[in-house]
């Protein structure tokens, strides 16, 4: 592999007939304005968040189940494989356009189709179209004095179909869970164009749980073209504390004192000093600059409750030696707290011209040991790396700072990639919290499963997709090797 490829123009792509059958089939189901295939546009789509990509034959941007299905059933009579995509903020290569034996795919956005079919008040439901926005679909359920609890920072940008594809997390995912806990049905268009409800709206189900398989599925089972959603009641009381440590270790030990307390938090956040430093001169939430670590605490439910919780938690840090804490007085304080922890990305920008984000879990009692570790990663390989922590769950997010422009700089950011998901496994660890598998962490899997447990992922996916159409060569290893050897330059296409 050659890093440096990634600064190299592309070439165009003549299509092979096949591949001009079928778009000939397409523009006339889509027209113009649905169907883009210029050097430009297949840019654009050619990778998500991460830096795996590849040059897509096209894109298809349908409107609605109608045009999706007729578009289907034409790679399925082409036998041309589909990348389903919606706001592409995934950050594993899912969305990345890879084919099969050489032949490109076709991405099919489903971004236009974004509507809000229904919010069920009473029955405290939403049933959402795939590129709703996942920031809209909180607005409209807090104006009825409901929320949806799945709130990935990316939450203003990122679908709801990539947050089901996904089994997405967010902030709040220590109390609430993940995206699974919030899927009630899910409505899936397989490679035939024939949509099938996944249906888990009943308390008890009396077959196979295929909602529950298709969610976290990253498009490898169909597209999801619609979802039934839960909504909860807002909570009547919150209370937002913010503590500042001399040191990541008494960060990390206060938060295994807040978990095992008597008032469970509904969130712990925490962000090293690299990412203190960034974010308070981005967004100037009140964080302090001098400290080593900071965690970011939330409590909901009954005032007294909260009152409680945040006394606990309160007490808790100054015993682990806090340099400062900090109650949250009103709505505006909380707001500014939180908009820095959902601002790195954006702060990120400001210092570095590119980043790559890692997602792994461990255990909570080894949060501290898997910290000190990306420390030593990023000094091994002369990268600054900034961690944000989804404290409560051991959910570590280091972004990597770096110039792609800067030579071998590519392969030493690969390294710590690779490194910091091979450290989480010997902390007895897991490869993924909340991103998803994608191209970049699925040939991990057979560090985390058995060859038989592969083999039976397997047949499920083929039962469930047997045309091997859909998003190909994702989440289920097709070769058994070192993980950045997969990562695919940019210029060149799988």
């Amino acid at each position: 592999m050659d890093p440096a490829a990634a600064t190299r123009p592309r070439r165009d792509t003549v299509p092979t007939p096949t591949e001009q059958a079928l778009l000939a089939d397409l523009g006339r189901t889509l027209g113009e304005d649905g169907l883009r295939t210029s050097a430009l546009s297949r840019a654009t789509y050619r990778r998500d968040a991460s830096f795996l990509n590849a040059d897509p034959l096209a894109i298809a941007l349908p409107r609605s189940r109608e045009e999706l299905a007729a578009v289907l059933t034409a790679c399925r009579d082409h036998g041309v494989p589909f990348t389903p995509r919606a706001a592409g903020t995934g950050l594993a290569g899912g969305a990345t356009p890879t084919g099969v034996g050489g032949v490109r795919p076709l991405v099919i956005s489903v971004a236009r189709m974004d509507r809000l079919l229904a919010l069920d008040v009473a029955n405290r439901r939403a049933h959402v179209e795939p590129g709703l926005v996942n920031a809209r679909l909180g607005r409209a359920a807090a104006a009825e004095g409901l929320r949806f609890a799945p709130d990935p920072a990316s939450q203003i940008a990122a679908t709801l179909g990539g947050n089901v594809a996904t089994n997405a997390g967010g902030i709040h995912v220590l109390t609430y869970g993940v995206m699974s806990q919030h899927v009630l049905a899910v409505e899936l268009m397989d490679a035939d164009g024939e949509v099938h409800l996944l249906d888990g709206r009943l308390p008890e189900q009396d077959a196979l749980d295929l909602r529950g398989v298709s969610v976290g599925g990253e498009g490898t089972l169909g597209i999801v073209v619609g979802a039934w959603l839960r909504l909860l009641p807002a909570p009547p009381a919150v209370g937002t504390l913010l503590a500042g440590f001399a040191t990541l270790d008494a960060a990390a030990a206060t938060v295994g004192a807040l978990v095992t307390s008597d008032r469970l938090p509904d969130a712990v956040e925490l962000m090293d000093a690299r990412a203190i430093a960034l974010v308070e001169g981005y967004a100037q939430a009140g964080y302090p600059t001098d400290a080593a670590a900071v965690l970011l605490l939330e409590y909901e439910g009954l005032a007294a409750g909260v009152s409680a919780g945040v006394d606990t938690a309160a007490r808790l840090a100054d015993q682990h030696g806090a340099t400062e804490v900090v109650r949250a007085a009103d709505a505006d304080q909380r707001a500014r707290i939180w908009k820095g922890r959902k601002a790195v990305a954006g702060a990120i920008a400001k210092q570095a011209p590119d980043f790559f984000l890692q997602d792994v879990v461990v255990p909570r009692s080894r949060l501290g040991e898997m910290l000190d570790a990306v420390v030593a990663i990023g000094e091994r390989e002369g990268l600054i790396i900034l961690n944000v922590v989804h404290a409560g769950d051991g959910n570590l997010h280091p972004f990597v700072l770096f110039d792609r422009r800067e030579e071998g700089v590519l392969d030493r950011v690969f390294a710590a990639g690779h490194d910091i998901v091979t450290t989480a496994l010997s902390l007895d660890g897991t490869v993924t919290g909340e991103h998803g598998v994608g191209i970049e962490k699925r040939d991990f899997l057979s560090q985390v499963y058995t060859a038989d447990d592969l083999a039976l992922q397997q047949a499920v996916r083929s039962a469930m997709e047997p045309s091997g159409l859909a998003n190909p060569d994702k989440v289920l290893p097709t070769t058994v090797g070192c993980q950045e050897a997969q990562m695919v330059p940019e210029g060149a296409w799988v």
